[in-house]
């Protein structure tokens, strides 16, 4: 095709510099030069709007300026007239002024968000997504009696910059877990428990407070509380006890997955071995799906108490008893083994993963001092504790909270 237009300055002048094309001046709306080629023999397409402001006429979509994916400007750019199509089409372009009621397409009738303020926005809702599978509260009753769950053992409890230390464990959970003293006419024991709500529920082992009198509870702040019995559960060894005229500030512990715990992964024991309240131990799962044979018989932990202190629970695994004759009643469950050290009056506090979770409640621990001819339990740990799994005990709550399967 002949090209028809000239360079600068090559345009004919009029005496009065006027125009060299009168037809232009009488009809300014044409959109053509009357040399270029004809325009096609059909209409062509609606209008697509694109971006606001703007309004396109596609032809092809071959044309050749400048938004044409990089073949730059051809030969009409800067003539206010749109660039010819090889293909025997014509893209014109017309500004139209945005207006408030004239969306972009694809909108909806809703301006869609740009800029940062639509990235924050999608990774809030990726971060929402993750988290809600990461943590969730699940609620028996109302109120002070919500529990903090996980649905998985990684709802991050600890801060981010003390993740994955026993310092940072022991510091975010700590005021979660009490000491707990339980009174009889047979004598005294000493055990302990986790707070679940911040209205004053505690779980512990049925064993720490079976054939108790009075309960006396510890916070970690050192102030002391009466306890009632809530419900008892002797074939799991759980039992739910809760403050009298609990205080405010309570510190409920987040109950983890223990089905996601896997032999190998750090955890950490907090309890009041001896007495010694909030004694922090660490160590490993050393295994999963242990069976731990208990006694049920109340007597039992009223002979426990006979010792003072010791706590010294008796307990059968692989066909032999540990720490004393656990007597003609008995029940088994799967248990998590650890090596983290536990000692008598660490039973019914928490065994705790690296993100702060409580995944175990510590339950039973092997004394060397049971095959000694000494009665004393100052042999301590030899590394093989157990604890019941805590989805053993969130599948239990509801029916402790009711009295319990012993009631």
């Amino acid at each position: 095709m002949t090209e028809s237009f000239r360079r600068s300055g090559e345009y004919p002048q009029g005496d009065d510099h006027g125009s060299a094309y009168p037809e232009q001046q009488s009809h300014p709306s044409s959109p053509v030069n009357p040399e270029w080629p004809p325009p096609p023999a059909y209409d062509p397409s609606g209008p697509v709007h694109v971006e606001p402001g703007t309004t396109v006429w596609p032809g092809s979509g071959s044309g050749h300026g400048g938004g044409d994916g990089g073949h730059g400007p051809g030969p009409y750019a800067g003539y206010g007239y749109p660039e010819p199509d090889p293909a025997g089409t014509t893209a014109a372009f017309a500004t139209v002024a945005p207006g408030p009621s004239e969306p972009p397409a694809g909108a909806s009738g809703k301006r869609r968000a740009k800029g940062p303020f639509a990235l924050l926005a999608a990774v809030a809702i990726v971060a929402a997504a993750i988290g809600g599978g990461t943590a969730y509260a699940f609620q028996e009753l109302t109120g002070n009696d919500t529990v903090a769950t996980s649905s998985t053992t990684s709802a991050n409890v600890v801060p981010t910059s003390q993740r994955g230390t026993v310092s940072g464990v022991a510091k975010a959970v700590s005021p979660s877990i009490v000491e707990i003293g339980a009174t009889s006419n047979a004598g005294s024991s000493t055990g302990s428990g986790v707070i679940i709500t911040t209205g004053g529920e505690i779980i512990t082992n049925n064993h720490v407070i079976s054939g108790a009198s009075e309960i006396k509870v510890q916070l970690s702040d050192g102030k002391s509380y009466t306890a009632t019995v809530v419900g008892t559960d002797s074939k799991k060894d759980l039992a739910l006890i809760k403050l009298d005229n609990a205080p405010s500030g309570l510190k409920p512990a987040t109950l983890g997955n223990s089905d996601g715990v896997q032999v190998g992964d750090q955890v950490v024991a907090i309890g009041s071995p001896e007495g010694l309240t909030g004694t922090v131990t660490s160590g490993i799962v050393s295994a999963l799906d242990r069976d731990v044979t208990v006694s049920t018989d109340e007597s039992q932990g009223q002979q426990q108490q006979q010792g003072g202190d010791s706590g010294q629970w008796p307990f059968e695994f692989g066909g032999r008893q540990f720490n004393g004759d656990t007597g003609s009643s008995t029940t088994t469950y799967k248990a998590l083994q650890t090596d983290a050290s536990l000692n008598p009056g660490n039973s019914g506090g928490a065994l705790i993963d690296m993100n702060g979770n409580i995944v175990g409640i510590n339950s039973a621990m092997y004394s060397a001092a049971s095959d000694s001819s000494s009665s004393s339990s100052s042999a301590g740990s030899v590394g093989l504790g157990f604890a019941i799994p805590i989805n053993t005990v969130k599948s239990d709550l509801a029916d402790l909270r009711a009295g319990g399967s012993d009631n």
